[in-house]
C-alpha cells in the first residue's frame, strides 16, 4: 500500500526507524485481500530495523498470519472502529468532538505539502499508518515531530490494544520504541485521558501537550 505517491525530500539517517515506521503502517492497514503480500514486505523491512522493536512487529506478524482472513477482518473493525479507546486516528484524543480537532488536522496535512506531498486522498490526515507512512517515505524529521507531538495518544493506543489482548499492542510498541521513553507528564496524561476520555466541547479547553507545534495552524471523524 502506497499512499504517497511522491517523495521530494528524502532525509539521510535513521533507517532502522524508517524500517519500524513503515513496516508499522503494513500491518495497521485493513486486512485485506493484499494481507500476505504485505506481511512478506514486512518480513523484509524486519532485516534493516533493531532487534527489540523487530521482534514486536514479528509477534504481529505471526498473529496475522496464523488468522483467518474473515476473522481478522472483523477482529480489525472491532478493534479499531468500533472501540473508541483504540482509534489510531491521533487527533481524537488531543481535540475530541470540539474545533480544535479541525484545525490539529490541518496541521498534519500541512506538514505533508511543506515536505512535498501531497495528504492521500480518501484518508484522515491524522490516521496513524498515514503518519507512519509520511515518516517512513518522504519526511523523517517531519513524521518524527508529529509522533512524538502525539505520543500520548500513542500510549493511550498501546495501552488500551494490551489491555484488550489484541496483537496490534506489539506493533504500536514497536512504534514507541523509536521515540524517547514518555516523561512523568505524559505517564500522568494518559492516566487521565484513560479515565475521562478526550475533550467534549471546544471552549475553554486547552489539549494535552500532545498538540502538534509546527509553526502553522494546530491541526475524521469517520
Amino acid at each position: 500500500m502506497k499512499r504517497f505517491l511522491r517523495s521530494l525530500r528524502r532525509q539521510p539517517g535513521g533507517p532502522a526507524e524508517r524500517a519500524v515506521w513503515q513496516a508499522a503502517s503494513l500491518l495497521l492497514a485493513y486486512p485485506d485481500e493484499q494481507l500476505h503480500q504485505r506481511l512478506d514486505t514486512v518480513d523484509a523491512l524486519l532485516a534493516h530495523a533493531d532487534a527489540a522493536p523487530a521482534e514486536l512487529l514479528r509477534r504481529t506478524v505471526v498473529a496475522l498470519r496464523d488468522s483467518d482472513p474473515m476473522a481478522a477482518a472483523v477482529d480489525y473493525v472491532e478493534t479499531f472502529d468500533m472501540r473508541r479507546r483504540s482509534t489510531m486516528f491521533l487527533t481524537y484524543w488531543t481535540g475530541g468532538d470540539t474545533r480544535n480537532r479541525g484545525m490539529q488536522m490541518l496541521a498534519f496535512a500541512t506538514a505533508y505539502r511543506e515536505a512535498g506531498a501531497e495528504p492521500p486522498p480518501g484518508e484522515a490526515p491524522d490516521h496513524l499508518p498515514v503518519v507512519l507512512e509520511f515518516a517512513a517515505q518522504v519526511d523523517p524529521e517531519a513524521g518524527r515531530r508529529l509522533l512524538l507531538a502525539h505520543r500520548v495518544p500513542l500510549d493511550v493506543l498501546h495501552k488500551s490494544l494490551t489491555d484488550a489482548g489484541s496483537p496490534y499492542a506489539h506493533t504500536i510498541a514497536a512504534v514507541c520504541q523509536t521515540l524517547p521513553a514518555a516523561t512523568d507528564q505524559e505517564v500522568r496524561n494518559v492516566s487521565e485521558l484513560m479515565s475521562s476520555g478526550p475533550p467534549a466541547e471546544a471552549v475553554g479547553l486547552q489539549p494535552y501537550s500532545a498538540v502538534v507545534s509546527l509553526g502553522m495552524p494546530k491541526v475524521p471523524t469517520r
